[in-house]
């Protein structure tokens, strides 16, 4: 599905932790978010979509995941941190081109079309990944080699962007195809964005094919491009963004956009982004896959590039002036987001606290970002417990509602929505603050569950809060007020 990725290397990063951030943005998905325990994961998995089949390794680990609620569809259990510490998001759903797709085609599902014939099921894909992979991992490097055998042994019904973190590295992985795939090693000083395209825009073909410190690839990727003529290089360059990736119109109202407004927020100093000078526009085909930011980045920042929508450009959906180009690109912040998470793994911290998950539902411009420890053995109800229903009692229709009620009265509710998203953070880092230091004092990691319990007090306090607020403006603008006074 259509989505935006975020990752953070450790040099940049203002705590040295590295963070894997992602916005699932599904259609309006109902989310939750959930523990599973070893004795809670299945020794045989089936896909909901493709049919297949798949037998999973014993002794799984405890993990988190933000599946749907209604599992009509699958899983699609979306982001997770495990008992290792080592977090995944999957998947970021990413372009490809008629050659690769011709030269290795997705697998689909191929259904019995008259009696006698055997179905044909099909790979693997976003609905199952973190479910098969996160929980028999125990590095970020680890993350890519289990998903590599998956995909040359099953193959994958679309191309997708998959991140992995542990306390040191953080790997990025591409689909190529029905079975192809290649990963690497994020830079430790760098940031990167990715939205649904075929993001690397380098690739060292040497390393993968010997010591294989920063990439890895399929055995015969050298053969495959060469066998079906995918290389478009000059010069002896290998960007495997122009081998594997798209460059269409399309793309240049959805997807280069929003990297073009990340990193213009990242490296304001070190690249010029507007004007006759501009080295990069909007619909520029060659905007870096990563950037050496031009200030550390904190989770803050993560979390206010995944709710941007082109503040302080001509493209503001929210502007009040007509500047002709107001929404005409697709914004990083969409009504019809069902989670987003940052996956942070902390370096200076106690095994016990080096995984912090921060969620928020919904629409990322208005909601808010909580962080909560996933080393306990369940969530709480205000997180877990979400319903088909609307309903105030979890922070996935909390936040929905508040989403819908500030976007119909954005000028009068925007800064009721910076005060809400900025309590949230503060407050949730003073608990996170004590809570760390409770379990570095020696106590208890069962301390965790009441940390997240309070963390999750606090959310609710300030959702409900908020919406009283929102609803009382959002009120004022309806379309049938009327006073005597009118008259």
């Amino acid at each position: 599905m259509s989505c935006t990725t975020i990752l953070v290397g450790c040099k940049a990063s203002n705590d040295g932790s590295t963070m894997i951030a992602r916005t699932d943005d599904g259609h309006f998905d109902v989310k939750k978010l959930v523990v599973m325990e070893p004795k809670q994961q299945k020794k045989k998995y089936k896909s909901v979509i493709s049919h297949v089949e798949i037998e999973l390794p014993d002794k799984p680990l405890r993990y988190t995941a933000c599946p749907s609620v209604d599992p009509k569809d699958g899983i699609w259990a979306a982001t997770g941190i495990n008992a290792a510490n080592v977090g995944m998001t999957a998947t970021e759903t990413i372009t490809s081109n008629p050659r690769v797709l011709a030269a290795d085609p997705p697998v689909e599902l191929k259904k019995a079309e008259k009696r006698g014939e055997k179905e044909i099921p099909g790979g693997i894909g976003e609905e199952d990944i973190v479910v098969l992979v996160l929980p028999y991992i125990r590095s970020a490097r680890e993350g890519v080699l289990r998903l590599a055998e998956l995909l040359e042994k099953y193959g994958t019904y679309e191309s997708n962007g998959i991140a992995f973190n542990d306390e040191k590295e953080v790997w990025w992985m591409e689909t190529i195809g029905g079975h192809h795939w290649m990963a690497r090693r994020v830079p430790d000083d760098v940031v990167v964005v990715n939205p649904n395209q075929f993001g690397m825009d380098a690739f060292d073909l040497e390393d993968a094919f010997g010591a294989q410190e920063s990439h890895l690839c399929s055995r015969d990727l050298r053969e495959f491009i060469a066998d079906n003529h995918l290389d478009l290089n000059q010069m002896g360059a290998f960007n495997p963004r122009d081998v594997f990736g798209s460059r269409r119109d399309m793309d240049h109202i959805y997807n280069t956009p929003r990297a073009w407004f990340m990193g213009r927020y990242l490296t304001p100093r070190s690249h010029r982004w507007e004007g006759p000078d501009a080295e990069f526009g909007p619909e520029s085909d060659n905007i870096p896959w990563s950037f050496v930011p031009d200030r550390k980045v904190a989770v803050e920042d993560v979390k206010y590039l995944l709710s941007t929508h082109y503040q302080g450009t001509p493209y503001n959906p929210y502007t009040n002036q007509d500047t002709g180009k107001r929404g005409m690109y697709r914004s990083i912040g969409i009504n019809r987001t069902g989670v987003t998470s940052v996956c942070q793994i902390r370096l200076d911290k106690p095994e016990a606290v080096k995984g912090l998950e921060w969620i928020c539902f919904g629409s990322t411009t208005f909601d808010a970002l909580l962080p909560v420890y996933p080393n306990v053995p369940r969530m709480p109800d205000y997180l877990s417990k979400v319903t088909l229903d609307a309903s105030t009692e979890n922070f996935y229709w909390a936040s929905r509602l508040i989403g819908a009620l500030a976007d119909a009265s954005y000028n009068s509710s925007a800064q009721l929505i910076e005060r809400y998203q900025d309590a949230v953070v503060t407050k949730g880092r003073q608990i996170v603050r004590t809570y760390d230091g409770r379990i570095a004092a020696g106590e208890d990691a069962s301390i965790l569950q009441k940390a997240n319990e309070e963390l999750c007090a606090m959310a609710k306090e300030q959702s409900t809060k908020t919406l009283n607020k929102v609803l009382h403006e959002a009120s004022l603008r309806m379309k049938n007020g009327y006073n005597r006074a009118d008259n």
